[in-house]
């Protein structure tokens, strides 16, 4: 089945190099666009995308105000947040909005192409400097503004080895990571990282990784884990 993405991006010309380049692909659809936030909120309700391809700075409504939104609804879409800026507020902001990923609008289309694919199968993608930049808010003890999710009392309903999954998903490893780290196959890895986002109410990997280290679960570079 054809992943279904609306594009979103005030300027016509970026606009539809993005939708170019995800038309191309057999298996997505560009169903709509959209050059401002008010525009992508109505054509997310009215087309029901798989993912949306935001911008941030836009007219009318801003990409992060969009996509607060649109993932506030039921059934909502993922968002995949494209923007020039690579500055902590975009980045926390967008987070906290309900994005599921965050690019740069100069990654290859290979990378924003995967990008997609990624947030709408259920996980979660930043860029490298906003890894690092995520990471770093942690490690420099500076208080964070994006909400897990979550009461952190439900940590207790995780087993042993989910929490030391939650663990490692915060340390910023794939699934086939985890799974080499503990011995077992990326099917079982996927089945304890849904189990404890289903416990723990969050949406992704994301929320996932901003509760572990809120709650002292996990901490930058811990040992034993190579970013």
């Amino acid at each position: 089945m054809s992943l279904r993405v609306l594009v979103v991006d005030d300027q016509g010309i970026v606009r539809a190099g993005f939708a170019a380049v995800i038309g191309a692909e057999e298996d997505m659809t560009v169903v709509g666009e959209a050059a401002d936030g008010a525009a992508a909120v109505r054509l997310a309700e009215e087309l029901s995308p798989d993912v949306v391809v935001m911008d941030v700075r836009m007219p009318v409504l801003d990409g992060i105000a969009a996509t607060r939104i649109i993932t506030g609804g039921e059934n909502a879409p993922r968002v995949l947040v494209l923007t020039t800026f690579d500055l902590d507020v975009y980045v926390f902001d967008a987070l906290r909005a309900g994005a599921s990923g965050f690019l740069l609008k100069d990654v290859h289309p290979s990378e924003l192409l995967q990008g997609i694919r990624v947030v709408a199968s259920g996980e979660s993608v930043l860029s490298p400097s906003a890894t690092r930049r995520l990471i770093g808010h942690y490690a420099s003890g500076e208080p964070t503004r994006i909400p897990a999710g979550g009461g952190h009392h439900e940590l207790d309903s995780l087993t042993a080895r989910e929490r030391f999954v939650l663990t490692l998903v915060a340390s910023g490893l794939t699934n086939m990571e985890i799974g080499a780290e503990l011995g077992i196959t990326v099917g079982t890895v996927k089945s304890h990282v849904n189990a404890l986002l289903r416990k723990l109410g969050l949406r992704d990997r994301v929320q996932a990784t901003i509760l572990a280290y809120d709650v002292g679960l996990a901490h930058p570079n811990p040992p034993g884990v190579h970013l």
